[in-house]
């Protein structure tokens, strides 16, 4: 392989070892929102799980960047928008429909 194609067999990627890096971080992350449910009073609930859940995002970019060698700016500011614009359609739908919680 590395000889007709250029490909280091050493440097490919590893899909199970990808898949339970993802499934552990996406548990452990999942805790950020449910802490701050349980720390914040019952007003800033909605507010606190926001701001915790776009700060785990914010640091989940820089160090998925740092690990991929990727500008961190960049996977940092793209992976919080991407999340900030998720919660904001998501609690759209929930406004519209009636069912918002904040």
């Amino acid at each position: 392989m590395r000889d007709e194609l250029g490909l280091d067999p050493d440097a490919l990627a590893r899909p199970f070892q990808a898949a339970w890096i993802s499934a552990v971080s996406f548990a452990a992350f999942a805790a950020v929102p449910i802490a701050a449910l349980l720390v914040a009073p019952a007003n800033l609930r909605a507010p606190a799980i926001a701001t915790l859940s776009l700060a785990s995002l914010a640091s989940l970019g820089a160090f998925g960047a740092h690990l991929g060698g990727a500008p961190k700016a960049r996977a940092t500011l793209r992976v919080t928008l991407g999340g900030a614009l998720a919660m904001t359609v998501t609690a759209l739908i929930g406004w519209l429909i009636g069912t918002s919680v904040a």
